[in-house]
């Protein structure tokens, strides 16, 4: 049975690198308690610098005060142990983006989650079916992708599985637009709406820097200008991470098929290590 929202206390997120950290954050700020775990005790610190990163720039902004950024932090307990995730209402995974790794957290989670839990995995791309196969609750599995930073992104992408529950699908919108997100709606196939589109247009921007097209700047520029987007692509790929795009288009062309090849240009960046912003290097150069 899933929890009504009214009686949801407190939220479990698996992971505690960038995107565990930020939804582990934005439920804070929503007035859950959160338990954040990690493999290691130096991720979990890590994760917590993160989020305190981001909260001093909220606060620099006017965003927060300074109290609910200290409060924010005392709703956040970390841990090693996945069992102290067990007396969680809603579990959040963002580990690795690898559907083993994922079917073998889910596994556990199955085995410690309460019966009324509802199970939410963070993929990006990978199958929200074959992730709820590793659980004897698949009705009780969604996907709930955040986009990445979390804290800032207002959007997030609920993914049905193939026997997600209608109402873990309403429980999944309503959970975020109580930390404040705006949602929308993906039914179980390969890059979701986000990545089946993002991905492509990411892939074809390194293409044309590779071909000659247009220098990076004026590519960037270029799609800003033209289409009143952000960043242009070789800057998102800069922030999201090349070995993160890079994963997620092979993963594309893995399901459907040639025109997810990826870029040359990007595989040979991320066999180089630059990677984007988090290295200081990718197609631009960051302190």
């Amino acid at each position: 049975m899933t929890p009504d929202l009214s009686s949801v206390t407190r939220i479990g997120v698996v992971g505690a690198g960038t995107m565990g950290s930020g939804i582990a954050q934005v439920a804070a700020v929503a007035g859950y308690d959160v338990s954040m775990r990690d493999i290691e005790r130096e991720y979990v610190e890590s994760g917590f610098e993160t989020i305190e990163d981001s909260l001093g720039r909220l606060t620099d902004r006017g965003q927060l005060t300074e109290a609910q950024a200290g409060a924010t932090l005392e709703r956040i307990t970390g841990t090693t142990d996945l069992a102290d995730l067990a007396d969680c209402d809603v579990l959040v995974e963002a580990a690795l983006e690898d559907i083993d790794v994922k079917r073998e957290i889910f596994g556990e989670l199955d085995g410690i989650a309460s019966d009324r839990a509802v199970l939410a995995t963070n993929t990006s791309t990978l199958s929200i079916t074959t992730i709820a196969a590793a659980t004897d609750r698949p009705e009780s599995v969604v996907g709930l992708h955040f986009m990445n930073p979390v804290p800032i992104m207002e959007g997030v992408e609920v993914v049905s599985g193939e026997k997600t529950a209608p109402e873990t699908v309403e429980f999944a919108h309503a959970f975020a637009e109580d930390l404040g997100k705006e949602t929308w709606e993906s039914d179980d196939k390969p890059g979701f709406v986000s990545n089946r589109i993002l991905m492509p247009w990411v892939n074809e921007g390194i293409r044309a820097l590779d071909e000659g097209v247009a220098t990076k700047e004026d590519i960037d520029r270029g799609m800003k200008l033209g289409t009143n987007v952000p960043m242009g692509p070789l800057e998102l790929a800069d922030h999201i991470g090349l070995d993160i795009c890079l994963h997620a288009t092979e993963t594309l062309h893995e399901e459907l098929g040639d025109r997810y090849t990826p870029a040359y240009l990007l595989k040979r960046k991320v066999e180089a290590g630059d990677l984007g912003k988090k290295t200081g290097e990718g197609f631009y150069t960051y302190d």
